[in-house]
């Protein structure tokens, strides 16, 4: 009896190790199979190139704006709801679909090359439209697939280089800054001998024809690792994440900071374009537009991931605190120095923190959150700045319309002021340091204490494993 005990043992115990061979072998053959397209360097490359397209087109539509408005007769007012449509429907989108992002892990490869392709026709039907209300509509489109591509892109990063998050998503949004660049200064060169709606029918053929290789590069890139868990249901992943906020009232906190930011951001670029290409004073033509806005970005390709860097190094706030400031003076200072080589010095130092904010805010709620609420978390911020900044726009363009373009930009300095009060208060969690990126599986334990960049001990709720 004892020695058959023994022998079933032994058998239970070999089929054990047979099927974990298997396991192991089947993941190693399945990690060989996505070769290159499994690599850190590859999804970190690929992920911001394609979000260059999408801020190359973006970033084009401002230098695009003045002959927009001679076209369709538009009033500061009614280009204050060209922003604002793009911050609706993506604040929209953006709460539902983080949730969803997180749900579908295993789809995320065919959720980006859809939104790249949703992004082409938005520009198609904007290039097209006979009448304002069709070119807010395809504004619609376009803000529906920016906001999903975000969520999955970003989640993925997060997930892949979760010890040097800012320095990621930082550089994620470097090549949205090159796209701010190369696109303005290539379409405001093209406007002398197109016009925007022949500008934008061609560039619309771009992302349609980029949606197929999106989709071989970026199929598997939510089945590796922890990302591979089980799915949840919708009610189950909206719990999660409202159990996350609980925990961490710090999210609250940045997620304010986060929205006041995005009210200044979205009406400050649209009606710096309409101030360069419209003051009579000025007199800048369709080139010097585009040349102006792409040296503000152009700033921002250097000063980005510097800033991603120094604050994995040294803390978030250390980093966000002097951009904030800066930008609140800064933009205040056009008001008398907004001609001749005074703007060009304002514009290049606004250029170092005015694209830095954002990917370093994000990495500062994500050093909080677990890793399967990743993108659910950055839903609900998405959406809290969108439902925020929102009315900016309107607010911005109705001070155009009665006050001038100086009234506007002291309302956008306005809210730097606010957001940077609202910072001091808010304790931000240390980022983590630990050697190497890669897969990096994450586990979701309880009870991991760590200080704050104040020096504060707190329990953010999760631990985290790795391999």
């Amino acid at each position: 009896m004892l020695e058959g005990e023994v022998r079933t043992a032994f058998w239970i115990q070999y089929e054990r190790g047979v099927s974990m061979a298997e396991t192991q072998t089947g993941q190693a053959i399945a990690e060989e199979r996505r070769g290159l397209r499994s690599t850190a360097p590859f999804i970190l490359s690929g992920l911001s190139g394609g979000h260059g397209v999408f801020h190359w087109f973006s970033q084009s539509f401002f230098v695009m704006l003045p002959e927009v408005v001679a076209t369709f007769g538009l009033s500061g007012l009614q280009v204050g709801a060209i922003a604002t449509t793009r911050e609706v429907v993506s604040g929209i989108i953006a709460l539902p679909g983080g949730v969803v992002t997180d749900m579908v892990r295993r789809q995320w490869g065919l959720v980006l090359a859809a939104c790249m392709a949703l992004f082409g026709l938005g520009w198609l039907v904007m290039g097209i439209a006979p009448l304002y209300p069709l070119l807010l509509l395809g504004m619609a489109i376009v803000a529906m697939a920016s906001s999903m591509w975000h969520l999955p892109a970003t989640a993925a990063l997060s997930h892949q280089f979760a010890h040097r998050r800012g320095s990621a998503l930082s550089f994620h949004g470097v090549g949205g800054n090159i796209g701010d660049v190369l696109g303005p200064a290539l379409t405001g060169i093209l406007l002398g001998v197109l016009t925007w709606q022949e500008i934008l029918s061609i560039y619309a053929v771009l992302p349609l024809f980029l949606a197929f290789l999106v989709f071989w590069a970026f199929r598997d890139i939510g089945r590796t690792g922890s990302q591979e868990s089980r799915s949840t249901g919708f009610q189950e992943q909206m719990s999660q994440t409202s159990l996350s906020f609980k925990e961490h009232p710090r999210l609250w906190g940045i997620m304010v900071v986060a929205g006041l930011r995005g009210m200044a951001h979205v009406a400050f670029l649209p009606f710096l374009a309409l101030y360069l290409g419209l003051d009579a004073e000025l007199g800048y033509g369709n080139a010097a537009v585009g040349l102006h806005i792409a040296l503000l970005v152009g700033v921002g390709i250097v000063s980005t991931p510097v800033m991603g860097y120094l604050s994995d190094r040294f803390g978030r706030k250390l980093v966000l605190l002097p951009g904030l400031i800066s930008l609140c003076v800064l933009t205040a200072l056009l008001v008398p120095f907004g001609e001749g080589i005074g703007l060009i010095i304002i514009l290049a130092l606004l250029g170092i923190f005015l694209f830095s904010d954002q990917p370093i805010l994000t990495a500062a709620a994500l050093d909080i959150v677990g890793e399967g609420v990743v993108a659910s978390t950055l839903g609900v911020f998405s959406f809290s700045r969108f439902v925020l900044a929102a009315a900016s726009p309107l607010i911005a363009g109705r001070l155009f319309d009665s006050l001038g373009v100086e009234a506007t930009f002291i309302y956008i300095a306005g809210i730097y002021l606010l957001g940077t009060v609202v910072l001091l208060a808010v304790p931000l969690a240390a980022p983590r340091h630990a050697a190497g990126d890669g897969h990096h599986g994450h586990g979701h334990g309880h009870g991991h204490d760590h200080e704050d960049e104040d020096g504060h001990g707190h329990n953010d709720g999760h631990g985290h494993g790795g391999h």
